[in-house]
């Protein structure tokens, strides 16, 4: 019997309606992005970012420079957006070109504003089981479960990538919510071994079809977060044998599946990042 297929658009679309409605509760959200560069990637994630935002009643500002700018006035241009009143929720696309330090960026942002979850300071409070900002994918993919019914306490979790954005705070979410996590990664030793353990199978690695169709238990819930282009086609893959369809429980398609969720998070960031900042702001009222 095929799996259950985990709708991934279908309920974005509700979140982000969810979303609108808040946004008009506290009549002025406000949401900037920064993206230094030509990556062409980016770009099409930005515009998805904007329009999505926009959609959402959200007042979305768009900040492009060229590649060439130097780290200092980035550095500037996030100084000027973490002092301004306007903007909620602060979003600097990645990868940044060479020149400029990731981590300093990074690090630049108002951990209040930051609507990636990427600041240290939210990643430590995720750690610490206070998460306030979190990233976007993981954040979906535990609604997504949610959603389902996905039973987590006590299930064997798999994640297998590590990555700051995905495959860390995945883990980390799954754990706070007592699943029995295991973190998987390009140097685990018989791969297998592991994921045919997994009630619940998290891929996040970028790898197209790095997991078949007999390393997945039959009856788990997988989760494919892999998002790869074909090299003879524009067709994107998932980090799973779509075959293994046969043999989960539940799983996510690929496209439509983890993809809608994570901008819709964002979004959902930013709804979290304005309440917290009028929270504050009601606290100390003359700040």
């Amino acid at each position: 019997m095929a799996a259950t297929l985990i709708d991934g658009k279908a309920l974005a679309a509700r979140v982000r309606e969810e979303v609108a409605a808040s946004v008009a509760e506290l009549d002025h959200v406000g949401v900037a992005t920064v993206l230094v560069g030509d990556d062409p990637a980016s770009h099409i994630y930005i515009n998805l970012k904007q329009k999505a935002a926009e959609a959402a009643g959200i007042e979305a500002r768009d900040h492009r420079i060229p590649a060439d700018t130097s780290e200092e006035d980035v550095l500037a241009l996030i100084a000027e957006l973490n002092a301004d009143d306007g903007v909620d929720g602060l979003l600097v696309q990645l990868p940044l070109p060479g020149h400029i330090d990731e981590a300093t960026v990074i690090d630049a942002i108002d951990p209040a504003k930051d609507i990636d979850g990427i600041h240290p300071v939210n990643a430590a409070r995720l750690y610490l089981g206070r998460p306030a900002l979190v990233p976007g994918t993981p954040l979906g993919v535990m609604r997504m479960l949610e959603e389902y019914g996905i039973e987590l306490q006590g299930a064997n979790a798999v994640v297998i990538g590590r990555s700051g954005i995905v495959g860390k705070p995945m883990a980390q979410l799954l754990l706070a919510a007592n699943a029995t996590v295991t973190t998987c990664h390009s140097r685990t030793r018989d791969l297998a071994r592991h994921t045919l353990a997994a009630d619940v199978l998290v891929a996040a690695v970028g790898s197209t079809h790095l997991i078949s169709v007999d390393m997945v238990k039959a009856g788990a819930t997988v989760i494919d977060v892999g998002m790869n282009r074909a090299t003879d086609s524009k067709k994107v893959l998932g980090d799973v044998d779509p075959g293994a369809m046969e043999r989960a429980a539940y799983m996510t398609p690929v496209p439509g599946g983890v993809g809608p969720m994570t901008i819709a998070m964002v979004l959902q960031n930013t709804v979290t990042a304005a309440r917290a900042r009028r929270a504050k702001n009601l606290a100390n009222p003359a700040h």
